[in-house]
């Protein structure tokens, strides 16, 4: 409606503009053609603006139905708009909803985790605390080759603070048959040089530090080489156990004189996992030498078997003689059953009549005696 507006009055101006122009002609010329030529160009512009009124209804119409078809195709766009909003904002808050359930399992989670990290501090924090009592340190690394022994051995191929030599106690004995013998494991735990080694501040500190360290694991060597390798009681070796794989990583990087020593004393170091290792090695060892005295027992039982077996044909033979006894004694009372009953038969067809005389009686006698004997060798 605004736009007819502003034609209308654009042709209101131009009418306006043309009876002006009209009037200065008139008043400059005042000729006969002037004014013949003022009312031609009068009625052109009536022309002109008939013209333009009839454009600007057509135009206004046109306009008009633009606008309702605007208006339409914007109220079909505003409802698809409003439909993918929302569509949009149902999945944004499903998925919101989803994204906080996960994150409260999340914090479940986390703070799930949080509590076994603090635990763990604290495990750590009581762990720091026993490693840096010596007493407790040598009983933690006693325990963990208990464990160690314990979850990989039979209970009878070992023995803990077994008593051996002049009443030396060792932390556990091996009970292997002789070769080799029991084989004893000290645990050591040398934790004061490692930590001093690790925390020097100079190279000064560090060489005093490796020589403390060097000086620590030979004694342990020495003395585990002197009390519990026993000739005629132990094995030829023994094993010092270190409870921390650090501690054997170190020793075997860069105190390979100390690692040969050990070779030549026969105290050889062993870890948690080389330990663990050799524990299974000796399993299989015992289980092959149980293997073996099983194999002797059972070789034993075969020869006993074997005896009864002959015991036992010897008992079928003489078995076997006596049914074949017996079916002979059966064959002849059958062959004996059999002719009683024929000579029974015969009996029972003689006919005694009333009147038979004595000489036919006498006469049958021989008969039937022949008969008797007959039946009696039989």
């Amino acid at each position: 409606m605004d736009i007819a507006l502003i034609v209308f009055l654009l042709v209101v101006v131009l009418v306006v503009v043309g009876v002006l122009v009209l009037f200065v002609l008139r008043s400059m010329r005042g000729t006969a053609t002037d004014a013949r030529q003022g009312a031609e160009l009068v009625g052109r512009l009536d022309q002109m603006a008939g013209t333009q009124a009839g454009s600007l209804a057509e135009m206004q119409a046109r306009l008009s139905a633009q606008e309702q078809a605007l208006a339409k195709l914007l109220e079909e766009r505003l409802d698809k708009v409003a439909s993918r909003v929302s569509e949009t904002l149902e999945k944004t808050a499903l998925a919101q909803t989803t994204s906080l359930g996960e994150l409260r399992e999340r914090i479940a989670r986390i703070d799930a985790a949080q509590a076994n990290i603090n635990e763990l501090s604290s495990q750590v924090v009581s762990l720091n605390q026993i490693l840096s009592n010596k007493q407790e340190r040598g009983a933690f690394g006693e325990v963990r080759l208990q464990d160690l022994v314990q979850n990989v051995l039979p209970p009878s191929a070992y023995e803990f603070q077994a008593q051996i030599g002049a009443g030396k106690r060792v932390d556990c004995l091996l009970r292997l048959p002789m070769p080799p013998g029991p084989i004893a494991i000290d645990a050591k735990f040398p934790l004061e040089s490692y930590r001093a080694l690790h925390g020097a501040a100079d190279e000064a500190q560090r060489q005093a530090a490796a020589r403390a360290f060097k000086a620590d694991m030979l004694k342990h060597i020495a003395d585990i080489a002197e009390k519990y390798i026993v000739p005629g009681e132990t094995a030829e070796q023994a094993l010092l156990f270190l409870p921390s794989e650090a501690v054997y990583a170190e020793l075997h990087a860069n105190f390979g004189e100390v690692v040969e020593q050990s070779y030549r004393k026969r105290v050889f170091v062993v870890s948690p996992t080389t330990l663990w290792a050799t524990l299974n090695t000796i399993r299989a060892v015992l289980k092959d030498v149980h293997m073996r005295e099983l194999a002797g027992q059972v070789q034993k039982e075969v020869h006993v078997l074997l005896d009864d077996v002959r015991r036992l044909d010897d008992r079928v033979a003489k078995l076997q003689s006596h049914f074949m006894q017996a079916n002979e004694d059966i064959r002849q009372i059958g062959i004996s059953s059999e002719k009683v009953m024929k000579r029974a038969e015969r009996i029972k067809e003689l006919e005694f009549e009333e009147g038979v005389t004595a000489p036919l009686a006498e006469a049958a006698r021989p008969t039937l005696a022949a008969t008797e004997g007959e039946s009696g060798r039989s």
